[in-house]
């Protein structure tokens, strides 16, 4: 089979798009690849269409490992392969052990091709071995930046990459991303052992994106004017939740009909999934976000991308605007610029990103304290913690101890991960045939009952279940849609009866010991100066972008990216001002 013919047979087209028949060819000749594609240019094609031809070739080849970060995208990429027949799987965080050794197993004996897991869960060492023993041809690596100290959104857990490629020493990666500099570029090829250096790009440029800076002191009332004024669906990504939720609200009680609503980390799952489908679905026309919201999502009729606040870098402000205009229609990116609180707000995230050497020792010890962690203890230890608490009870400013937190995780001191969110967890402590003898409700035994066969451990350990009000798929009996009663409730009222143990979801922070508590620490240059020196130079980067009226956008961002030869857009502000200028003299 071509890749062509798996291109139609599976996925119903008949041509690839730019660059996408290259980076196929690249991974079929068995070449480590970096592939660089702008937001949406198709990049999942490019490890999907390979993955099908060699499994037609060679069985001990039919399957490809998929590193993401986000369980999200895992589970919407497994949903739209098993609708086209392609058997695929997942793990991931929350999952009970069982399940995954069920997916494993799948992956190993079944007729599977597809095994997503975020990189976290390459720390397991019983993952790992697991993983030596499955017929694997390609590890595909998606948001592939996240590998490098000098990426904008460098992740430790990725740096577990390069143990699995020594397991799987033949086989080849496909790192994909849809941003990085030439320093970056060059940082993922030797931080994933490139046996080669291989980089396949497509242009950063969009005919379509018209990228606009608007010089505002009344930010609001712009995205409002921005709003009434161009149609379609649309995203405004501000800084912070809180101001994600009141621009939401002001909004829709100040453009009248508009259907709008906010989304950060915060928010529940089922809340994020309800708000996702609905904007996705057309429920709803615009959301107000932070960042949080636009890794995964594929809707292509995005008229306009507004940035209410600064990003902290031209990196991820090309991302997010690059989700405006995936149909090729024209679409706005607008930026928001207040020249007399801007400048101020961004050079501030310098102090607030990299607080003195000091402070971050003085926030690694009272975290200790704060956890009842002993000197030469903890290693290995996985806490919850509480950052609001943490900082009242240790009279630490908010903001710094975040980002604390975040170097002593780069150093390697510790495994800091922000809005994790811990599933919620079940042990069933009494016999199932002495459950008689507690006189259950219809909706007590009816829960029990769907538990207990569901999940085969549940009566020797805690098991992680589906978010509490999924676990049934039926609401129960008449009686039980007559009360409303939810399957939380339920579960409180059996733990309050000793009948289980019940661990509700949480959303907060966790904390893993990856090495015992040190009585002093240090931070290299590389980890401290060196990063710091590169944050003021992508503050100073985008700051630049804001204020300079000389550039065409477009350019100033592809030179950033390293296409330095790139012509004018000819329809950004800067290009429209010029060209009225001409015309005018």
């Amino acid at each position: 089979m071509t890749p062509r013919e798996a291109l139609h047979k599976y996925f119903g087209y008949d041509d690839f798009r730019p660059l996408q028949s290259e980076i196929i060819d690249s991974v079929l000749a068995g070449k480590d690849t970096l592939a660089l594609m702008p937001t949406g240019g198709g990049k999942s094609i490019c490890f999907q269409v390979p993955t099908l031809v060699l499994s037609q070739d060679d069985l001990n080849k039919r399957l490809c490992l998929v590193i993401t970060p986000l369980i999200a995208l895992m589970r919407d990429q497994v949903a739209n392969l098993e609708a086209r027949n392609i058997h695929a799987a997942a793990v991931y965080t929350g999952m009970s052990w069982d399940k995954q050794r069920v997916a494993l197993d799948n992956c190993l004996y079944g007729p599977y091709h597809f095994l997503y897991c975020s990189p976290e869960r390459l720390e397991s060492e019983e993952f790992r071995k697991r993983l030596a023993d499955l017929p694997i041809g390609l590890i595909a690596v998606d948001e592939a930046h996240c590998i490098s100290q000098w990426g904008y959104d460098f992740r430790p857990s990725y740096l577990n990459i390069a143990a699995v490629r020594e397991l799987l020493p033949d086989v080849p990666v496909l790192a994909l991303t849809a941003t990085a500099t030439p320093e970056t570029i060059d940082d993922i090829q030797d931080k994933l052992g490139f046996k080669a250096h291989n980089v396949l790009r497509k242009s950063f440029h969009r005919e379509n994106l018209y990228y606009v800076v608007r010089r505002t002191l009344r930010k609001e009332e712009q995205v409002a004017h921005i709003l009434t004024k161009v149609p379609g669906s649309a995203i405004v990504y501000v800084r912070n939740r809180k101001r994600a939720q009141e621009l939401a609200e002001w909004l829709r009680v100040t453009v009248d009909g508009l259907q709008v609503d906010y989304y950060h980390a915060g928010l529940t799952t089922k809340e994020r999934n309800e708000r996702q489908k609905a904007w996705t679905e057309g429920g709803l026309r615009v959301m107000v976000a932070t960042n949080a919201f636009g890794m995964g999502i594929d809707k292509p009729d995005v008229r306009v991308v507004i940035h209410y606040d600064l990003p902290s870098h031209l990196e991820s402000y090309y991302q997010e605007a690059g989700r405006a205009g995936r149909d090729g229609q024209t679409a706005y990116a607008v930026l928001l610029f207040n020249s007399n609180e801007d400048p101020a707000k961004i050079k501030k995230r310098i102090v607030d990103s990299y607080p003195p050497k000091e402070f971050v020792n003085s926030v690694y010890h009272k975290t200790m304290d704060f956890l009842q962690i002993g000197a030469g203890s903890g290693l290995g230890h996985r806490f919850t913690l509480h950052i609001d608490q943490l900082c009242h009870v240790m009279h630490l400013p908010v903001l710094q101890t975040y980002s604390a937190l975040h170097i002593l995780t780069q150093a390697g001191y510790i495994d800091f991960e922000e809005e994790h969110e811990t599933q919620p967890r079940v042990q069933i402590k009494v016999e199932r045939r002495q459950l008689g003898d507690y006189n259950l409700s219809l909706e007590q035994a009816e829960l029990l009952d769907k538990l207990m066969r569901s999940y085969s451990g549940i009566y020797t350990e805690l098991q992680y279940v589906r978010e509490a009000d999924q676990i049934t798929n039926d609401h129960g009996s008449a009686d039980r849609q007559k009360s409303q009663i939810t399957n939380h409730e339920i579960l409180v009222s059996l733990a309050q009866r000793g009948i289980i143990t019940y661990i509700p979801r949480t959303i907060g922070c966790s904390l893993t010991m990856t090495m015992e508590r040190q009585t002093e620490i240090f931070l290299s240059s590389a980890i401290f100066e060196e990063r710091q020196a590169r944050f003021v130079t992508k503050i100073n980067a985008m700051l630049e972008y804001a204020e300079q009226t000389q550039f065409c956008r477009e350019q100033v961002l592809l030179s950033y990216f390293g296409e330095k030869n790139a012509a004018p857009c000819g329809h950004c502000d800067v290009c429209r001002e010029l060209e009225h200028r001409i015309m005018a003299e």
